[in-house]
């Protein structure tokens, strides 16, 4: 039994002080001792589920009833009946293979529409970081291998600052591009688990009137993290001296925990706010309900994906940086004479054409994992393949009210 049992419709979100009325329960015996009483009274309004907009399919013909014992329809483990696939995905509660498996048919599937976004937004994306790396961001200080140690020490606090300078500007660009990516990427998904097509006109169509919120919610994440860490590190910065550096580096190590946890927990914010047209809080409020219980397990999933995209991320990236290295020779020489390489053109857009492709490939799959999490979540709690059944065109799942429960 799922431990926040409830129906709620597609794109709709428990919400504290809003008119409920109308919106299907599940049915229980009159008394509160039946299984019913665990149900919850407070149960989310309905919503209006964004993907399914396009003209619905026809769903596949009912196969004839084959011979033997009751000549039912098939029968998956423990008698239990197939769950349908209109889409990418089963419609019901997930493993992390199928969840990386649904995010690879996503590409696959609409790989026309997902690679339209991720180039696009990929290449000016790096149109921009290589431009303002080049003419923008001020030349690094040198570093002496001679100095005496207060003068190295002061001369690394510099090559600090400028790196934290240097990557400001990428931090913000990656931002937007995310931001794109996330709110477009995310109407796809949604759609290809209804096995539906979509265009890229109709995915900007639907996202669009989300992009405010969303680069709120982009914003503040970041926003919250720097906050946190900055709380941690003022103290023994100000205190100053051995002492002070002690007290900051322990800040840190309590800080980054924290800011794990609470980036786990708002982990699936965003298709929250993509899917269910909610606010910025209550996207967070609402991912938080989600991921409760569940954080190890969306944890390991997010941990899991990180590390694929980031190894693909790589085997497409060497290969580039050793070409672009030998090319310009000038870098080359310089990262092995110690001194700060000055990198040319050539190096600059051969490393960022592997940067794009590396984006067009990983962007997708991160984006599909975190919307089929969402989704799969939903599954286990709110029984959303039933609602996601009825918006595909399942035959078998239109005459069901919408509370009646799937699980035993």
């Amino acid at each position: 039994m799922n431990d926040t049992p409830g129906w709620a419709s597609p794109g709709s979100a428990p919400s504290n002080g809003q008119d409920d009325a109308g919106v299907p329960r599940p049915a229980g015996p009159a008394d509160e001792s039946g299984p019913a009483s665990k149900w919850s009274k407070e149960q989310p309004p309905a919503g209006q589920w964004s993907a399914p907009t396009g003209p619905p399919q026809t769903p596949p013909p009912v196969p004839p009833p084959a011979p033997g014992w009751g000549g039912g329809p098939p029968r998956g483990a423990w008698g239990a009946p197939p769950a349908a696939k209109p889409g990418v995905i089963p419609l019901r509660p997930l493993g992390v293979g199928e969840i990386l498996d649904g995010a690879v048919s996503t590409l696959r599937a609409h790989w026309r529409t997902v690679l339209g976004i991720t180039i696009t937004v990929s290449v000016i994306s790096q149109i921009c970081d290589i431009l303002v790396e080049r003419y923008l961001l001020p030349t690094p200080p040198e570093v002496d291998p001679d100095a005496d140690p207060s003068e190295a020490l002061r001369q690394s606090v510099d090559s600090l600052q400028a790196s934290l300078v240097a990557m400001g500007p990428s931090i913000l660009i990656a931002l937007v591009g995310t931001l794109f990516t996330t709110a477009l990427l995310t109407m796809v998904i949604s759609r290809s688990v209804l096995g539906r097509p979509v265009s890229l006109s109709e995915a900007w169509q639907e996202a669009r009137p989300r992009l405010p919120q969303l680069l709120g919610l982009t914003l503040l994440l970041p926003l919250m993290s720097a906050g946190i860490m900055a709380v941690a590190l003022v103290p023994g910065l100000l205190i100053g001296g051995g002492a002070g550096v002690a007290l900051a580096v322990l800040g840190g190590l309590v800080a980054v925990p924290v800011i794990l946890w609470l980036m786990v927990r708002f982990a699936l914010a965003s298709p929250a706010l993509m899917l269910e047209r909610q606010g910025v809080i209550q996207s967070l409020r609402r991912s938080a309900k989600l991921v409760q219980g569940a954080w190890w397990r969306t944890f390991g999933i997010i941990a899991l994906t990180l590390l694929l995209t980031l190894l693909v991320s790589m085997i497409i990236a060497v290969p580039f940086s050793v070409i672009a290295f030998a090319v310009d020779g000038t870098g080359f020489g310089d990262l092995f004479s110690g001194t700060t390489p000055e990198f040319g053109w050539a190096f600059l857009i051969i490393t960022g054409i592997g940067s794009v492709i590396a984006s067009s490939i990983t962007y997708p799959i991160s984006a599909g994992v975190t919307v089929l999490l969402y989704i799969d979540q939903r599954i286990r709690r709110e029984a959303l393949d039933i609602e996601l059944a009825r918006a595909a065109g399942v035959s078998g799942y239109g005459s069901e009210p919408p509370g009646t429960p799937t699980r035993g």
